[in-house]
């Protein structure tokens, strides 16, 4: 058996970090501030919000057309997924710099228990996927009177 002296000196952390930038390099992606490893470089923000009677889904998908656009619920997951296509450009043009994305994109979204899957509704608008998702009735909040007996 052979022993190797570890060498004083060495950052782990540091080597980890410098083999990350190495790969990153490698594929010349920048993941910015808040990205990861994992995260897909194109995925259309999307915001849901709440009220007594429904949760909303609002997504920007500037330039994308409402054909190319699918909204399905299977096991109590919202998908989203379609596709952007840009315009063909001539040959004779050069790009120098292209910062609108295309291509495919899925989003998934796990639904909060009491959600009524058969009247959900999804329209789009000026570039805005809104998807409706009405709440059940045992689900939405019930103001209960109080009696006081004299």
């Amino acid at each position: 058996m052979n022993l190797t002296s570890w060498r004083r000196g060495i950052d782990p952390v540091g080597e980890l970090d410098r083999l990350q930038n190495e790969i990153n390099r490698l594929f010349d992606y920048d993941y910015g501030a808040n990205g990861g490893l994992l995260d897909r470089a194109v995925s259309p923000a999307f915001d849901v919000v709440e009220d007594d009677d429904t949760f909303t889904v609002y997504m920007d998908l500037p330039g994308v057309e409402e054909k190319n656009v699918d909204v399905s619920i299977a096991s109590n997951v919202l998908t989203i997924k379609g596709t952007k296509e840009l315009p063909a450009l001539g040959e004779d043009v050069k790009v120098y710099r292209q910062e609108e994305w295309e291509g495919s994109f899925q989003r998934t979204l796990s639904l909060p228990h009491g959600v009524d899957t058969q009247r959900v509704q999804a329209q789009m608008k000026n570039g805005v996927l809104t998807v409706t998702l009405p709440k059940r009735e045992e689900t939405k909040p019930k103001q209960i009177k109080i009696d006081v007996s004299k």
